[in-house]
C-alpha cells in the first residue's frame, strides 16, 4: 500500500479535499502490460474538492496529475480520475436512479 498511501499524500496536501476515494485496482490488470506482480500499478481516484471549482474536466486532470508528480512517471501505470467539486458531488447524490434501458423486442 506503499503507492497508494503516497497518492493520498499528495493529494490530500495538494488540494485539500472534502473526500478522497483511492483504490488499487490492480489485480484485475494481472497479466496485462504495465501490471507488477505485487500490485500496486493501476488505481482508480474519486475526489471531491473546493480547487476544483471553475475548472474543466482536463484542467483537473491535471491539477491531479501535477500533485502526484514523479509517481505517474516511475509508480503508477494508469490512473482513472472522477474529480468534482462539492456541489457535483451533492448533485449526483441527489439524482434518481438511472434505470436500465428496456430490452428491445
Amino acid at each position: 500500500m506503499r503507492i497508494a498511501h503516497a497518492i493520498r499524500d499528495r493529494l490530500t496536501a495538494a488540494l485539500t479535499p472534502a473526500r478522497l476515494d483511492v483504490i488499487d485496482e490492480s489485480a484485475r490488470h494481472a497479466g496485462h502490460a504495465g501490471a507488477r506482480p505485487g500490485g500496486e500499478s493501476h488505481f482508480r481516484v474519486t475526489i471531491v474538492a473546493d480547487a476544483f471549482r471553475g475548472r474543466s474536466r482536463i484542467d483537473r486532470q491535471r491539477m491531479v496529475f501535477a500533485a502526484l508528480g514523479d509517481l505517474m512517471r516511475h509508480d503508477i501505470h494508469a490512473l482513472a480520475i472522477t474529480a468534482l467539486t462539492p456541489a457535483e458531488e451533492e448533485a449526483r447524490e441527489q439524482a434518481p436512479a438511472r434505470q436500465p434501458p428496456a430490452p428491445r423486442r
